[in-house]
């Protein structure tokens, strides 16, 4: 016994909390089969505020302590609790639990209900308040990767963090590849306080983990792509053109197909019908995008580590093929500018995207695994105004089996006709109520009462509302460091055991 139904309506129930019970803004409680979350709390009292303020002004100037008779009867903590779920009927609730019924705990046993699918992501463990239940929370991974997920929080509340748990749970299940465009490094190996953690020990990881870098060490794969991969329409998404520009680039492309760059940048005079100053300014630009240059032999030579002229020719349809065959693909982008990132995802993505609409039409399109990409600051490629494949796909990719996984700190910047299309947000802590008020707008369930609850979310804590959830679950998600660890010690204690019959 917690508390007591005093009164309220549906969505804002009244609650009066017992005396010597902690209740916390979050936690779950349950009457009459339904369960309720706290979003609210206030002190009330019997005393008149003349009163409790004369009592309060005798013990502030030194007066001597004042005595409240039955003080725990006549002072006490109002809770206000929104509706969740209905544990009896398994659906929303539709009625109000009866007044002055007396309230318990939510436990494990309440959520029991609550199944594994067939291609499962785990996401964490349910959270009441800041206390962890032992149940274990999963979505529908195909589903939820094709219907694209967002992941909005500030800094510091664990984005990266439940990316990397997300990504260690799908490795070697081979019903989801995913690019991961890793800006900061962190997601293959990394250290911390002396150990090395990151995907790259998972115990599947060696067929199923691959990893690109501009910096290759022995034995790793080197991040460089052929320029005669780099078509017209993968440059526009980063590059500004006019029109004569434009249609310059497809009369190059038409006449040289995969050649057409290194034709245009060698090129003394304009084709037919293209202007010497176009052709000048065209090749400006495109060596800049792809730091290329010509040097006084008339040969084009590489400035960055990128886009090559002799290398390379098969590394996006080798990172298509591992995406299409269920693998985790890491891209170390930290080295890159912004734009080469770009440039590179779209290259990919454009190319999984035409696979994937051709297998539609071919009919082989369902034995395929689902597709998605990692996007660190979503609204650089899906903001107002933003024109690219990334937007194609968030609006038109579950047709074809493809998704976004998009972080951000600004889901106000993403244009709400996407927002709403992110149909998984993965909720984590947000101070800035511009940035709440944008993802209660678009969550899939009713959240217009989580604004202080969305706030005061510490690092590792969210709430999930999905369109594959029966309601918005609070979750605490695992420490990344953990699992690898528990990883270790359980292939340390398997290796013992063999070793020792």
């Amino acid at each position: 016994m917690v508390g007591q139904i005093i009164g309220g309506s549906y969505g804002e129930i009244l609650i009066r909390q017992k005396s010597e019970e902690v209740i916390e803004l979050g936690d779950l409680l349950v009457a009459d089969d339904i369960l309720l979350q706290i979003y609210d709390m206030e002190y009330g009292s019997l005393l008149q505020p003349s009163d409790l303020a004369r009592m309060s002004g005798l013990q502030l100037e030194g007066y001597g302590t004042t005595e409240i008779h039955e003080k725990d009867v006549r002072n006490y903590i109002l809770l206000r609790a929104k509706p969740l779920f209905n544990l009896k009927t398994k659906s929303i609730p539709k009625t109000l639990p009866r007044f002055f019924h007396i309230l318990r705990r939510a436990s494990a046993q309440d959520f029991e209900f609550l199944e594994k699918p067939q291609n499962a992501i785990y996401l964490g463990k349910i959270r009441s308040g800041s206390k962890i239940l032992a149940v274990p929370v999963y979505i529908d991974g195909k589903n939820a990767l094709t219907h694209h997920i967002l992941i909005p929080a500030t800094t510091g509340r664990g984005k990266s963090n439940l990316v990397k748990v997300i990504l260690w749970n799908l490795i070697g299940k081979g019903y989801a590849g995913i690019l991961v465009l890793d800006a900061h490094n962190e997601y293959y190996s990394y250290m911390k306080n002396g150990k090395k953690y990151g995907l790259k020990y998972h115990p599947d990881a060696g067929k199923n983990v691959i990893y690109y870098t501009s910096s290759p060490a022995p034995g790793e794969r080197g991040l460089r792509i052929n320029i005669k991969n780099v078509r017209p329409w993968h440059l526009r998404e980063i590059v500004e053109f006019t029109s004569a520009q434009e249609d310059a680039l497809y009369l190059f492309h038409k006449e040289y197909r995969e050649r057409w760059i290194e034709h245009l940048l060698l090129a003394q005079e304009g084709m037919s019908g293209v202007r010497v100053e176009t052709l000048a300014s065209l090749q400006r630009k495109i060596k800049v995008a792809l730091e290329l240059d010509v040097n006084s032999h008339g040969e084009i030579y590489e400035r960055g580590t990128i886009f090559s002229v002799s290398e390379g020719e098969r590394t996006i349809a080798d990172i298509c093929d591992y995406l299409e065959n269920g693998k985790i693909v890491i891209l170390d982008t930290s080295s890159l500018s912004q734009e080469i990132e770009l440039l590179v995802s779209g290259m990919i993505m454009s190319e999984m995207f035409s696979r994937y609409k051709r297998y539609k039409e071919q009919g082989v399109l369902e034995d395929k695994p689902v597709v998605s990409v990692v996007i660190e600051e979503a609204p650089r490629v899906l903001g107002e105004g933003k024109s690219n494949i990334f937007g194609t796909i968030a609006r038109e990719g579950r047709k074809f089996h493809i998704g976004i996984i998009a972080i951000t700190q600004l889901s106000s910047m993403i244009p709400r006709e996407i927002l709403a299309n992110l149909n998984t947000k993965i909720i984590l802590g947000n101070e800035m109520s511009s940035e709440r008020n944008a993802i209660i707008g678009s969550a899939a369930q009713d959240l217009s009462k989580d604004d202080k609850m969305i706030a005061s979310l510490d690092r590792g804590e969210a709430i999930v509302s999905s369109i594959f959830t029966k309601f918005a679950i609070p979750l605490q998600i695992d420490s990344f460091e953990t699992l690898v660890d528990k990883s270790r010690e359980k292939r340390k204690k398997r290796d013992t055991l063999m070793l020792f019959g």
